[in-house]
């Protein structure tokens, strides 16, 4: 790079800088030289800072867009004012409920904060355990969509259908793969950057024991994200090899190119998001950002990797399959709780609002239905018959649900029952009785058998419909008396 092309591009980056700054409060820019303190002496000095690498995980919800411009904020601010300022690693995690539309806002975030051509900017994605270049052009692959169907399924199969509604626990160890490897990438990260609130940081530690739990893998006990990486160091490299066995697919890639361990801290900052007011906050997101708000990823208020919707339409499901009542009483119950969860976190109006819209009023559940169906089988590749199956979880513990199972949704497969037993034991049967399973599971015979061979941990918590729910509103109460402040950042990337 030439002195007069590296002028002119401190020039423009000062005024990419002053312009993100002509969008914050008075209380923002206060926190924003807090964080500046923070990274320098988390760096060992300004003298050190050159050498700090931070990563932040870019997602697509509200709060991963205003973090990033945090960063992205001190990153130039020291710069203006010292040689050099920290590496930033941005990542972001390819699910199956990855939207074009997500990966469309993230590259008019990227444009507008000027980083693809920023040398300290590092812009990285994760498809199917392969770390390549951001590309929002790039769909998700069709073995990542595969790894991703796979894998909600077998998760959501290892429970017991009378605990609490446990599906999506695939995207705790999927987030936890994607944590340790993209901190080891290459000369690897010295801190993760996060504003995960107390109670985000508990509910991914104890979705991630849950999860681990089910395939037969331990974790300490712990409720922050101080010493994740440590923890994530003891699980080893992939998680799901454990129960999944030598087939499954490859390690990550590109080999040889992670680190085997570094020590990696975690900032966390959510004590200095500032509340503000409601208008400007979303000036920051359309105006200079141009995020479509609309956009935003949203998640169920129980589990950051599972839908609104779609969770609204599990409960339904349930209720009218598992618990003797109407589909509508099922998902008008998780959305009576959810709503209450927005308005416990004291919401504005409008974002509560939305969230009626996405649940639709009683009158449009049938509608709503046909829509999460069809989501479902979109972003996940998995029908209503196959949802309902997950749900029932008949094959695990040597099909002890099985027979309830067929008497309640396949009454005439019970006379073939005994082919079932066996086609999970391993000893062939007919084609057609071997592609009935495969089609209302969803998953292939040999990994239908190794559900049938597992045994399910028993649940941490009572054994109540609707706890799950239940503990959202009890921990959003705990967490609003001491952290009030947040309550709106959190909230809003959630609808």
């Amino acid at each position: 790079m030439s002195a007069i092309h590296e002028q002119a591009m401190i020039h423009v980056y000062q005024q990419i800088l002053q312009r993100l700054l002509g969008f914050y409060s008075r209380a923002e820019r206060t926190a924003l030289q807090l964080l500046i303190q923070r990274l320098i002496v988390a760096a060992g000095g300004i003298e050190r800072i050159g050498d700090y690498r931070v990563l932040t995980v870019m997602n697509g919800s509200r709060d991963s867009f205003y973090v990033l411009t945090a960063l992205r904020a001190a990153q130039l601010s020291i710069a203006g004012r010292n040689p050099v300022t920290f590496d930033l690693r941005v990542a972001t995690p390819r699910l199956s409920e990855t939207t074009q539309a997500t990966l469309e806002n993230i590259h008019r975030c990227y444009s507008a904060l000027f980083v693809y051509d920023d040398p300290r900017v590092e812009l990285l994605m994760a498809d199917d355990r392969e770390v390549v270049p951001f590309n929002h052009r790039q769909p998700l692959s069709a073995a990542g969509h595969e790894s991703n169907r796979m894998d909600m399924l077998v998760l959501g199969h290892l429970r017991s259908v009378d605990s609490p509604l446990e599906v999506g626990d695939d995207g705790y160890l999927a987030m936890a793969e994607f944590y340790r490897h993209m901190a080891r990438w290459e000369s690897g990260v010295d801190s993760l950057v996060s504003s995960d609130t107390p109670r985000q940081q508990r509910q991914f530690m104890a979705g991630l024991r849950r999860a681990t739990r089910k395939i037969g893998l331990g974790i300490e006990t712990t409720t922050t994200f101080d010493n994740l990486f440590a923890q994530l160091d003891t699980l080893g490299d992939d998680l799901y090899r454990h129960f999944y066995g030598p087939q499954r697919l490859g390690t990550w890639k590109p080999e040889g190119h992670f680190q085997a361990c570094r020590r990696v801290g975690h900032i966390g900052i959510d004590d200095l998001i500032v509340d503000r007011c409601e208008e400007m906050n979303w000036l920051l997101f359309s105006e200079f950002l141009r995020v479509r708000t609309d956009d935003l990823i949203a998640s169920a208020p129980e589990n950051e990797y599972l839908s609104p919707l779609l969770s609204a339409h599990l409960h339904g499901l349930q209720a009218a399959c598992l618990q003797g009542r109407s589909y509508e009483a099922g998902y008008g119950d998780y959305v009576q709780r959810a709503i209450m969860i927005m308005h416990r976190k004291q919401l504005p109006e409008h974002v509560c609002e939305r969230a009626r819209e996405l649940f639709g009023p009683p009158s449009a559940i049938a509608e709503r239905r046909a829509q999460a169906a069809a989501e479902a089988q979109t972003s996940l590749g998995l029908n209503e018959a196959q949802l309902v199956c997950m749900l029932f979880a008949p094959f695990v513990e040597r099909g002890a649900g099985l027979e309830h199972f067929l008497r309640c949704c396949h009454p005439g497969m019970l006379v073939a029952m005994p082919d079932l037993h066996k086609a999970m034991q391993g000893a062939a049967v007919a084609d057609q009785v071997a592609q009935w399973m495969v089609d209302v599971s969803g998953l292939s015979i040999d990994m239908l058998g190794r559900l049938y061979g597992a045994s399910v941990a028993q649940p941490e918590y009572e054994n109540t419909p609707g706890v799950d729910l239940q503990q959202a509103v009890d921990s959003t109460d705990a967490e609003a008396s001491g952290h009030g402040s947040n309550n709106l950042r959190e909230g809003s990337s959630r609808y």
